[in-house]
């Protein structure tokens, strides 16, 4: 993500693990204009827990049909 957005991914890297040690920051956000590294709820981005949640889901969903296809695939 550093690095798509210009920055260095080694400094980026060093700075957040220096920011969860000292501040625990669980994330980041590459603020765009300014191009600087800031805590995501300073920036309003929310990561609601219902769209982690679908993800799950829906990966479950395709790991499940991909064990049935082989099921299917080992029987014959």
């Amino acid at each position: 993500l550093a690095e798509n957005a210009g920055l260095d991914p080694i400094d980026s890297l060093v700075d957040l693990r220096a920011r969860h040690d000292r501040d625990g920051v669980a994330g980041i956000v590459i603020d765009g204009p300014s191009v600087e590294i800031t805590d995501p709820t300073d920036e309003h981005v929310v990561d609601p827990a219902a769209v982690k949640r679908e993800a799950l889901e829906s990966a479950t969903e395709a790991a499940t049909m991909i064990l049935r296809i082989d099921d299917v695939i080992a029987a014959n």
